[in-house]
């Protein structure tokens, strides 16, 4: 699914910029011409291809970033795991990154469809609106398989299939055919354990806490940057390799607490980028923070910033991970009634 959608939406980006659908941003169409120049075959291509254009879209359009590029290594010291052996580079994550690109594809052939109709281009537009049905109902497994809703369904099956498997148990020993009965017991014990697994893997998305919210501002506890919440997991989702990389194991509550897709801010590293990040990991900002932000996703994913310097999750984005959306608390001093002048 991953290498069909994006496949598709590299494909759709590059058209759409070279139509002219992001009028007000023309600089997109000289920067993803990036990835017409050869075939992307791979994630790791795509990964790359994606990470270079989107860093030389920001550089060029934010200058003094190239003239403040030597704070990165004056600021190394926050990147350091404190004497753990660890940086921040190894809870960088390519799938959040692929999470976050698909889905800022799936807005862009919406933004396509809409054009095409404003332009009265009937055929094209049922041409995209068939690519879109596609993309968002494989996108849709995925989540549902993610967040549990299919792990629920598989429970309940594989709990009619032990409820089967005993009564075969109890044929084979009542026939004193005592090797099929050993092999019985131990296919059920095996489908009890992933029975088990797969409702626990239901109630942890059903029954999902978050300290921290979409568009909130955080500090990482080890390493020290400033980054926003774009996207969260109630347990950890990533690969085994990237477990072990990122030692998650070695976490005070392990993989099954809340971790968050995070952008981090460029001036921190313009080359993380997006990280994975546990909740044990992050602390809330204590004081607001309205000073400058930058990341290139930024103004794909959020309306701008509120009056406490968190930013504004669009719709999409608040629908995607079913969060309701946030208001600023009102300070009293801003009520207090003013006295006749």
């Amino acid at each position: 699914m991953v290498e069909m959608a994006q496949g598709l939406s590299l494909s759709t980006l590059t058209t759409s910029c070279s139509s002219g659908v992001y009028g007000s941003t023309p600089s997109w169409r000289k920067h993803f011409k990036l990835m017409k120049r050869g075939q992307i075959t791979s994630a790791t291509d795509r990964h790359h291809s994606w990470h270079q254009c989107m860093r030389r879209l920001f550089l060029t359009s934010n200058p003094n970033i190239l003239r403040q590029r030597n704070f990165r290594v004056e600021a190394g010291w926050l990147f350091k795991g404190g004497g753990q052996g660890l940086e921040a580079s190894c809870e960088r994550s390519e799938s959040a990154n692929e999470d976050i690109l698909i889905f800022f594809f799936q807005l862009d052939l919406a933004t396509r469809v809409q054009y095409a109709l404003n332009l009265e281009q009937y055929e094209i537009a049922q041409q995209l609106r068939n690519k879109m049905t596609e993309v968002e109902a494989e996108v849709m497994r995925q989540q549902e398989a993610k967040r549990g809703s299919s792990s629920k369904s598989e429970a309940q099956d594989k709990a009619i299939s032990i409820i089967r498997l005993r009564a075969d148990l109890q044929s084979a020993i009542e026939s004193e055919d005592y090797a099929l009965a050993a092999n019985l017991r131990d296919e059920i014990s095996k489908l009890e354990a992933e029975s088990l697994a797969a409702s626990a893997k239901a109630l942890a998305y059903e029954n999902a806490q978050y300290s921290f919210r979409l568009g909130q501002k955080v500090r990482h506890k080890i390493f020290g940057y400033c980054a926003v919440i774009c996207g969260m997991d109630p347990v950890c989702c990533e690969s085994s390799s990237w477990r072990e990389i990122a030692q998650v194991d070695k976490l005070s509550q392990g993989s099954s607490q809340p971790f968050y897709q995070v952008l981090v801010d460029v001036h921190a590293d313009p080359n993380l980028l997006v990280a994975y990040v546990p909740e044990e990991n992050l602390l809330a900002l204590e004081k607001a923070d309205t000073g400058r932000f930058d990341h290139p996703y930024i103004s794909f994913l959020f309306y701008g910033m509120d009056s406490a310097g968190d930013f504004i999750p669009i719709k999409q984005l608040r629908e995607k991970y079913n969060r309701p959306r946030y208001e600023v608390p009102i300070d009293p001093e801003d009520e207090e009634p003013h006295g006749d002048s």
